[in-house]
């Protein structure tokens, strides 16, 4: 998905068309409902917050590549601090307000000479700030402007390209480590606790995130191991339903083609075969 920028949601854009709406009003003779309104929504506000980031990304300019780097990633972490449904709210509320005093195809039809750079930075912090709209494509492309504005220099695509596919792999890393734990706070919800085989399932799952081969060989080979153990206690059940039951789970424990992909599907079976070979062991005893 792709964030869309909007001029009404631009908190760099709102403050400068306020503060330039001001200065009209001043030199018109007239009392400025911008200035209340600046007041009102940019102090001690989320809003307020985020445009001290905007603030700051601009006071930096001409600055080194990596001073640069650094500004931007932590203008973008401290973005991830903000309330982001007060900040809605809070702007919503102040285009309302605006429209109250003014026309508001005449407030934003102001020509103003950052447009770009602050399209840039607010499109950067939404997908930074939306699970849903991750897309790398487009942090690469914002990036790459707020860099060269911030350089006043031409920068490399190829090495903001490497570190935004490793901050994602990263990323992926730590949302996978996420999933595993909640799955094992519902096997321990369900079971009480895990058996040893589960646990070294679990970790060799979180251990393997970005070694697809390695972690289809790891599943292939417990799938193996789990069938030769259930056609031993098959032997030993004397309950002809459950040895029929048995032998239809093992047909449906197919091995791992080398185009197939593990997902949490095969985390979740070999789970639950190792749960039900323990409670056959159970049984058997």
């Amino acid at each position: 998905m792709t964030i869309k920028h909007s001029k009404y949601k631009n908190t760099g854009i709102l403050f400068e068309l306020l503060v330039r709406q001001i200065t009209a009003d001043t030199l018109s003779g007239k009392d400025s409902s911008a200035t209340k309104i600046l007041k009102k929504y940019f102090t001690k506000t989320e809003l307020g917050k985020e445009y001290k980031l905007y603030e700051n990304f601009f006071k930096h300019a001409n600055s080194s590549e990596g001073k640069a780097n650094v500004v931007l990633n932590t203008i973008i972490e401290g973005s991830k601090y903000l309330n982001r449904s007060a900040l809605k709210r809070q702007k919503y509320n102040l285009i309302k307000e605006i429209k109250d005093h003014y026309n508001l195809d005449e407030f934003f039809k102001t020509k103003l000479p950052n447009y770009k750079t602050q399209a840039a930075l607010y499109t950067l912090l939404e997908v930074y700030n939306n699970d849903d709209s991750l897309n790398p494509s487009q942090i690469i492309e914002n990036k790459t402007a707020l860099l060269e504005y911030l350089t006043n220099s031409s920068v490399d695509k190829n090495n903001i390209k490497e570190n935004v596919m490793e901050e994602f792999n990263n990323q992926d890393k730590d949302i996978r480590s996420l999933t595993y734990k909640i799955l094992l706070e519902k096997f321990n919800n369900k079971y009480a606790h895990l058996n040893n085989n589960q646990k070294l399932v679990l970790k060799e799952f979180i251990n393997s995130i970005d070694s697809t081969p390695k972690l289809r060989e790891f599943y292939n080979t417990k799938v193996n191991e789990i069938k030769d153990h259930l056609i031993k206690l098959n032997k030993k059940v004397t309950d002809k339903a459950i040895q029929i039951k048995i032998n239809e789970v093992m047909n449906i424990m197919p091995s791992l083609s080398k185009t197939d992909k593990v997902d949490n599907d095969h985390l979740v079976n070999l789970l639950q075969y190792y749960q039900l070979v323990e409670e056959l062991e159970t049984v058997s005893k």
